[in-house]
């Protein structure tokens, strides 16, 4: 009997490659003799560095970079063998580095994102794998672009304040400075959603809210990456502000795409390509995934989703567990998860949920391998 493990994390609870050993531990309860796979997963957002750690054996390394709010922050990013550098900007730019009181997406910056572009470069990296989500920014990436060398200029010729309601007085952008190495570099964007830079669906309308933006400030935000969108153009002679994806990050993925000419792919596309996840499903029985919460948004490039199509490819079976069930869940099923369970014993509060999850995860785990047992038995 061959199980593949691949979940994504738990936010605010386990990593990937816990979750994965907690449903291990569960099913090998069951089946001691079981020869389970685990292959940790991530979308692109928290926890991508280390699910492709995890399942390449390559080198975590920290930096300590500017956060979102200019103090110092210890990051970490990935490096692999073979010159590529794994990157996710939740690490340096992230909403958990931003005290709940403190969050203003009007002055927050992505500096310190660039700041690990850069170690990348100098470790010689060919090769950049950037993870947008979980930001606290929403900059359009003009902070990642000043570590690198970009100055954003008013018209007085000064240079503007970090954050992205700034942007509103942007008339110039001087490129003279941009580091020349980016140049022999191939950036790739692993990012799970579509949204363009700017409009109902952009940046501010759609994530500033959750960066804790009022109604007035979405709009000032909104109209302040249009500015960047404006003079960006005019400076490169191409309008990057409607290319889906980029509106990621708080516009993070803008920058990435007009000045790194990064090519973006959904983030567990790119994540199980590197972790073999299709080597690994490769004569499974069964393949067991999850996430914190799994409902209809979990269609849009989520990692039960992305494992599922895997999967589906060799024929093998899906089942997800997730800490909730949402609206829609169901949906999942036309995408070849054949059945979803939920970790909640009864009646709880998010802190004692998170608290749990590992024996939750577990006690499942042992639950479905029991439920296997049971219909193979009938099938004799």
């Amino acid at each position: 009997m061959k199980i593949v493990i691949a979940p994504d994390s738990f936010k605010e609870s386990l990593s990937a490659p816990e979750v994965a050993q907690a449903i291990a531990r569960g099913w090998l309860a069951v089946y001691p003799n079981a020869e389970i796979v685990l292959c940790p997963m991530a979308d692109g957002g928290e926890g991508t560095v280390d699910a492709v750690l995890a399942a390449t054996g390559g080198e975590r390394r920290e930096q300590v970079v500017q956060g979102p709010l200019a103090t110092p922050v210890t990051a970490h990013w990935g490096w692999l063998g073979d010159g590529t550098a794994v990157i996710e900007m939740a690490a340096a730019s992230g909403l958990h580095h931003v005290p709940s009181g403190q969050r203003d997406p009007r002055v927050t910056s992505s500096y310190g994102t660039g700041e690990l572009i850069i170690a990348a470069l100098d470790a010689g990296a060919t090769r950049i794998i950037l993870g947008l989500g979980g930001s606290a920014t929403n900059d359009g990436g003009s902070g990642l672009l000043r570590s690198l060398g970009v100055r954003f200029l008013d018209a007085g010729g000064n240079e503007l304040r970090p954050g992205g309601a700034a942007l509103a007085a942007l008339q110039r952008v001087d490129l003279s400075a941009l580091d020349k190495r980016l140049h022999n570099v191939q950036v790739e964007v692993a990012a799970d959603v579509d949204n363009p830079l700017c409009g109902p669906k952009g940046a501010s309308a759609v994530f500033g809210p959750q960066k804790g933006a009022s109604a007035q400030q979405v709009d000032e935000l909104d109209a302040a990456l249009a500015r960047l969108a404006e003079v960006v153009g005019e400076a490169l002679g191409e309008d990057f502000s409607t290319f889906p994806g980029v509106g990621a990050a708080g516009g993070l993925g803008f920058a990435a795409k007009a000045f790194l000419g990064a090519r973006f792919r959904p983030g567990i596309e790119l994540v199980a390509e590197l972790s073999g996840l299709a080597d690994a499903v490769r004569g499974a029985d069964l393949v067991i995934t999850g996430e914190g919460r799994l409902d209809a948004q979990s269609l849009h490039g989520k990692t039960p989703v992305g494992v599922a199509r895997v999967a589906r490819e060799q024929s093998v079976p899906v089942i997800a567990l997730a800490g909730s069930l949402g609206e829609g869940y169901q949906q999942v099923r036309e995408a070849g998860i054949e059945a979803c369970f939920s970790l909640a014993p009864g009646p709880i509060t998010l802190e004692q949920a998170c608290a749990d999850a590992g024996q939750e995860l577990e006690a499942r785990a042992a639950d479905l391998a029991r439920l296997w047992r049971v219909a193979q038995a009938a099938r004799r």
